[in-house]
């Protein structure tokens, strides 16, 4: 199944490229446009840009899963995957080992794109390689999420306005783009518990060279209890239909 999901990604040239711009324009946008207005912990504020586009960008783009989903149902390919001697859970979890490769080949684009406008890597060798790993764990839930709201949602169009539409709240009211001091009273206690802020502020003190811990192992409890709680909710949703 992830292997057929390649394929058809592949072939789909737009998709790719669409895919691949979206990132470059939020980093060349912030970096030139917002970031000499933006005072933030780091010297250069493309340093501080770059784990937070990351990490909002493999957000975005595991909201693909629930709408590849939800495109199969209408095309009627579930009903044919359910005539077959497979497992039910194949048909999910292929869709987001294919989304998950996709978002590992985006993470690689906005690395290349953000060292060419300026950003650097302070950390040692773990971790400088722990950035682009840790980026991709914090995919994992949003990936199942996704695949949860497709199986539920079935219809393309409502799947990508219900996807982003919780999506964009919880990464632009983070640490993504500014710092967390620097927002409203009414919005800065919400930040700061956020677990998008809790994700960025992990991947930032990894590419600065001075890591949080504490930041570290709150993500990887909260990737891990999510990716837990939707994974089976979506076999599950799948297995009734």
């Amino acid at each position: 199944m992830a292997r057929r999901n390649l394929l058809r990604m592949s072939r789909r040239f737009d998709y790719i490229v669409f895919l691949a711009i979206q990132p470059v324009m939020f980093i060349l946008l912030f970096n030139y446009v917002f970031g000499g207005a933006i005072t933030t912990s780091a010297e250069n504020y493309i340093d501080f840009l770059i784990p937070g586009v990351m990490v909002q960008t493999v957000m975005f783009t595991a909201m693909n899963t629930g709408t590849g989903l939800a495109e199969d149902l209408n095309q009627g390919m579930i009903d044919r995957y359910r005539s077959l001697p497979m497992s039910r859970a194949a048909v999910v979890a292929g869709r987001i080992v294919a989304d998950l490769t996709t978002i590992v080949l985006v993470v690689a684009v906005m690395l290349l794109v953000g060292f060419a406008v300026g950003f650097r890597l302070h950390g040692n060798l773990l971790e400088s390689v722990s950035v682009p790993v840790m980026t991709v764990v914090a995919a994992i839930p949003f990936l199942w999420i996704s695949a949860t709201l497709g199986v539920w949602i079935r219809n393309v169009e409502t799947m990508q306005s219900a996807g982003f539409l919780w999506l964009f709240p919880l990464t632009f009211i983070s640490s993504a783009f500014v710092p967390v001091e620097s927002m409203h009273s009414v919005v800065q206690g919400f930040a700061e518990q956020n677990p998008v802020t809790i994700a960025v502020n992990a991947v930032r003190g990894l590419a600065l060279g001075i890591p949080d811990s504490s930041d570290i192992v709150k993500t990887l409890i909260w990737t891990s209890g999510l990716t837990a709680v939707f994974s089976i909710a979506a076999v599950n949703r799948y297995r009734r239909m």
